[in-house]
């Protein structure tokens, strides 16, 4: 078993803190992806667990057992770095059997760890090249693949498709996917990618200076973020926050008073829920996707500043007052858009966020997933 165990952990460089009381809770078996800004402590919490760092204080346990204040060597992971980190004299071969041959393992064990290693992950043919012979995808295979042969309880990945291109790292993240369905082994692996966040992980554990702003699925992430943080840093194109002020008239509409203009926006639930939020300051949150033409004119105003054509989806950036927008529209289903034009935009009920401005946490989202179009 290799359940993994952060308790209150707090890790400084001086007198700049980069880790505060993260405690996290990794099932055995899990893919878990820690996520955030360059500087949030991923790297860090990443190099504690592998034994790399050590934490001013707080507890790491691994399959049960207390690790904190152990070396690298007894903690029984292998760790797959940013870097390839692979001995250029030596071959493919070489290098993914390198700490077997260290642990005095049988040669016969070697060849048959080795070339099942090499087999999972399409290296068979490259075993008797050297490093520079490969390309960079190779070479982050081999880094895999070195740490495969291992066997340990857990690999712990420190954005280890960054160096990639963008197909190859589209195509790497699908294999490492299949690689954890294979193994069946704990994976915990960094990005500053969200994109890799949603794809690849079971959980995603999203940091922000050094603290835990939510741990959750991928799409209980998407559509329920804790706060502003999270909401706008997962989704590209990242969510839109608009400031203003709710409020609900005779007739039971909600309207919103935004850039000097007055929206009509769907309801939000009953009177009781609304009550937290209508009539006060209070920032709206829409992904660009959950915006849409409003065809009778009565959405939010706002004049085109960019196009960005993307095949099947184009990306309109726009502004209202002194607010920018960005809306994602389907390509074949608008019209031919520049510079200037202006566009009433209307808002897609199930795809709703409201926040606080002084807080910045969640007071209420719409769901996707309710039949009835309710809250969440």
């Amino acid at each position: 078993m290799a359940e993994i165990d952060l308790r209150r952990i707090i890790k400084n460089y001086g007198a700049q803190p980069v880790v505060q009381d993260l405690s996290l809770q990794i099932a055995d078996r899990e893919f878990l992806v820690l996520v955030g800004a360059s500087g949030c402590g991923k790297s860090t919490t990443l190099r504690m667990l592998a034994g790399l760092e050590t934490p001013d204080s707080g507890e790491i346990l691994i399959g049960g057992r207390v690790v904190t204040q152990l070396p690298p060597k007894e903690r029984d992971v292998a760790m797959v770095f940013q870097s390839y980190a692979l001995y250029p004299h030596l071959s493919v071969f070489d290098n993914i059997s390198f700490s077997l041959q260290l642990r005095g393992v049988p040669h016969n064990e070697i060849r048959k760890k080795v070339h099942e290693a090499a087999d999972s992950l399409d290296l068979t043919a490259y075993l008797d090249r050297k490093p520079k012979a490969l390309s960079g995808g190779q070479r982050q295979r081999v880094a895999l693949a070195r740490a495969i042969v291992r066997q340990p309880q857990a690999f712990l990945m420190d954005e280890p498709l960054s160096n990639l291109d963008a197909k190859l790292r589209t195509q790497t993240r699908v294999e490492l996917k299949r690689l954890h369905q294979r193994l069946a082994t704990t994976i915990v692996y960094v990005t500053h990618d969200q994109t890799e966040a949603l794809t690849m992980g079971d959980r995603i554990a999203v940091l922000n200076k050094g603290r835990l702003a939510q741990v959750d699925t991928p799409r209980t992430i998407y559509d329920r973020p804790a706060n502003i943080f999270v909401a706008g840093f997962i989704g590209s194109p990242a969510m839109n926050f608009l400031h203003g002020v709710l409020r609900q008239d005779d007739l039971g509409k909600i309207w919103l008073r935004c850039a000097d203009q007055d929206v009509t926006i769907p309801a939000l639930g009953d009177g009781h829920t609304d009550s937290k939020v209508l009539n006060r300051p209070i920032i709206l949150g829409v992904r660009p996707e959950a915006l849409s033409l409003s065809r009778d004119g009565t959405g939010l105003k706002a004049l085109v500043d960019v196009v960005e054509p993307s095949g099947g989806r184009t990306y309109v950036h726009l502004t209202a007052g002194q607010q920018r927008i960005v809306a994602d529209f389907d390509t074949f289903s608008i019209p031919d858009l520049r510079s200037g034009d202006s566009l009433s935009l209307s808002f897609r009920h199930s795809q709703l966020h409201i926040f606080d401005p002084d807080t910045e946490a969640a007071l209420l989202h719409t769901s996707s997933h309710d039949a009835a179009g309710g809250l969440n």
